[in-house]
């Protein structure tokens, strides 16, 4: 059974409010929760960034879900240390955990003042932080000289199981390449034919575990409305990548989609206000093999989109009315 799950936005929602709407999502009937981790915001109207581990804590202790993080390890954070993160949680709420561990984007990794490398050595990167991460899980004592300098580490808090580690990608290529070591996929809404090729893409090539699906949507009481919303708050999300991974701030987003138009929208958020036809577009993707879907409000108020949702989306999903 398909799990629906609720997206926390931190780069548009300050934290305390954040806790608030998973409070309410959870009993508005959403099965789970994912966020984002991320030093700065896309754009300066969202205006917000709160610190996601401190935050998931909060969280997993103020609701019985699981949640998921997508997190970079390599240059903001050293690897050991969110192994250790990662390890305390899934030890304090067993079984509730994952981590999405992608290459990162300048935006949030820039502020350590190293140079932003190239994607295969970002990509390099991240294996060795995930093959760090596993064998820290197994408890083992890791040296390691690389791309990243681990010395003598070892944790000594550590869960029975270890958290899964999906990979996240936007592109069949990267997909591909996450199939060898990934846990899972995690990958976000683009226009079908797109959103299919990634799912084959890691598929094919042999990647075992979920389909991790994010869809961005924008609710409001009509689509015109809906449009204004997901313009304002979400079109500097419109690029795909190299741009996506390279712009470093959000005035440089801001200024990169300043001239995006609002017919651009819906190839990057669902725009909806009628829950039977939102339900009908994310049954769309559900088609493409996803196992868990997660739900991205991109407006900064929540509270219609989940009584919308505890009411008409999520039972239309379950086939709990027509």
């Amino acid at each position: 059974m398909t799990v629906y799950g609720f997206h926390a936005s931190h780069e548009q929602i300050p934290p305390a409010r954040l806790l608030d709407d998973v409070r309410s999502a959870e009993s508005a009937g959403f099965d789970a929760g994912m966020c984002s981790d991320h030093f700065a915001p896309w754009s300066e109207r969202q205006g917000e960034s709160g610190f996601a581990w401190a935050w998931l804590g909060a969280a997993l202790q103020a609701t019985s879900w699981r949640f998921g993080v997508v997190n970079a390890p390599g240059q903001r954070y050293h690897p050991a240390i969110i192994a250790q993160a990662a390890a305390t949680l899934e030890s304090m709420y067993p079984g509730r955990f994952w981590v999405a561990v992608g290459s990162g984007e300048a935006m949030n990794e820039h502020i350590t003042g190293e140079r932003w490398p190239a994607k295969a050595e970002r990509n390099a990167r991240l294996r060795e932080c995930v093959d760090i991460m596993r064998a820290l899980f197994a408890g083992e004592e890791v040296t390691h000289r690389g791309l990243v300098t681990v010395d003598r580490a070892r944790l000594w808090t550590r869960p029975e199981t270890p958290p899964p580690l999906i990979g996240p990608a936007v592109t069949p290529q990267t997909a591909a390449w996450a199939a060898s070591w990934a846990d899972g996929l995690a990958t976000i809404n683009q226009p079908i034919e797109k959103t299919r090729e990634v799912v084959d893409a890691y598929r094919d090539a042999g990647g075992r575990g979920p389909i991790v699906l994010q869809l961005h949507v924008s609710w409001a009481a009509d689509d015109d409305t809906a449009l204004r919303i997901a313009h304002d708050q979400w079109r500097t999300n419109v690029f795909p990548p190299p741009l996506s991974w390279d712009l470093d701030t959000p005035e440089h987003f801001d200024a990169a989609a300043r001239d995006v138009p609002l017919e651009r929208m819906p190839d990057s958020v669902i725009i909806a206000s009628d829950a039977a036809a939102l339900a009908d577009r994310i049954r769309e993707y559900v088609a493409l093999g996803a196992d868990e879907v997660y739900l991205h409000n991109v407006g900064r108020d929540n509270a219609d989109f989940i009584d919308a949702a505890g009411s008409r989306i999520l039972p239309l999903l379950r086939g709990e009315h027509a």
